[in-house]
């Protein structure tokens, strides 16, 4: 088994989640996250002072699948979750770890 763990921006989450539940794949966690990288954050207005935000607003995104699912789940998500045609810095990671044992509680 392997854990998908994804780091989108949270206007693509329910582009993610459609594509996923018309695949099949509907077993999701999801949280919020902040986070900083390559984008380094953006500068805001505020009653005409600017000032900058480091820390961006994030999704994280995680589902436990079988090891024959990892392709086809990586595609949905990547392109449910892109913002151009190419994607763009800021869009996300999406992280692949191997699932020692799951045990329902």
């Amino acid at each position: 088994m392997i854990l998908i763990q994804a780091i989108i921006q949270p206007t693509k989450l329910s582009n993610v989640q459609s594509a996923l539940d018309e695949a099949g794949f509907s077993d999701t966690i999801v949280g919020d996250a902040l986070g900083y990288g390559r984008q380094r954050g953006q500068t805001a207005l505020f009653r005409g002072n600017e000032y900058k935000i480091d820390l961006l607003r994030k999704v994280t995104f995680e589902m436990v699948i079988d090891d024959d699912d990892l392709e086809p789940v990586v595609e949905i998500i990547r392109n449910a979750s892109r913002t151009g045609t190419e994607g763009q810095i800021g869009d996300g990671k999406i992280f692949v770890l191997p699932v020692a044992n799951v045990i329902d509680i």
